[in-house]
């Protein structure tokens, strides 16, 4: 910890800022403690205050992270790979699974936290992309692949496809792999966190909205033996529970243990 004194707090930022060869602006300061006069010069004490060279972004969200792994008690480093455009940092592990997690809900936790510390104080949002062993790369050639195969499904049944709950992020990649197709259009349904994406081909097969039952002949339609109208099976019949919308069955290939501009 750099330390300096001064007789007033303004020259002890001077003197650190002179000691380290920068700027004001590209410091950060912190007032430790402040002078005091004393009487006659007896217990006089100088100004103390703390100058370091103000991190970066990137570098702001590595020192988060590093103290996160120690809390976790997992052996890890990161490595700033990029710093322009968007914030891209690469973690070392000897323990992947504990920092990517059920299909990545670890890792996408610890890159929102990174993207909230790598923020502060900014006034436009800057993007930070925490990966881990290339899973963010991995993951989203697997999405892509998987599109493919779901539209193909899609457009030979002409049923809609349903895939399980994704974050923004991959819906993204979803929504993009699919956005020049001329054979299905894309979109999302649910609420956050289980906003999920359909397919929906455009040959879509019309929904059979009407069921007609001989009532007397099968039993249905709130009529009883004798004819007479079963207002309570009537009541009943008129309400029919609606069914939960059914996934693609492709959900548990998505990922392993290794929102949204739609």
């Amino acid at each position: 910890m750099a330390e300096f004194l001064g007789k007033t707090v303004e020259e002890a930022i001077a003197n650190g800022l002179k000691s380290l060869g920068i700027e004001r602006e590209k410091a950060e300061v912190e007032v430790l403690e402040e002078p005091v006069k004393g009487f006659l010069g007896i217990g006089a004490k100088p100004a103390k205050v703390k100058v370091e060279v103000k991190k970066t972004d990137g570098e702001r969200a590595i020192s988060f992270l590093n103290g996160l792994f120690d809390l976790m008690d997992v052996n890890a480093k990161c490595n700033l790979s990029q710093e322009e455009e968007k914030v891209i940092i690469d973690v070392i592990t000897d323990n992947s699974s504990a920092i990517i997690g059920y299909r990545g809900e670890v890792l996408d936790a610890i890159q929102n936290l990174a993207g909230a510390v790598a923020n502060i104080g900014r006034d436009d949002y800057r993007c930070v992309v925490v990966d881990c062993e290339g899973y963010r790369e991995k993951r989203e050639e697997t999405l892509k692949s998987l599109a493919q195969k779901l539209a193909a499904k899609a457009v030979r049944t002409g049923r809609k496809v349903t895939l399980e709950p994704m974050n923004p992020y991959e819906r993204r990649i979803l929504h993009s792999a699919l956005s020049d197709s001329t054979e299905v259009k894309t979109a999302s349904e649910g609420k956050e966190p289980n906003r999920y994406v359909v397919i929906i081909p455009n040959n879509l097969k019309p929904f059979d909205k009407e069921r007609k039952f001989d009532d007397r002949r099968n039993g249905k339609g709130g009529y009883n033996k004798g004819g007479r109208r079963d207002d309570r099976r009537q009541n009943r019949d008129s309400a029919p529970r609606q069914p939960r919308p059914k996934t693609s069955g492709w959900g548990t290939f998505l990922g392993n243990s290794l929102k949204d501009g739609e």
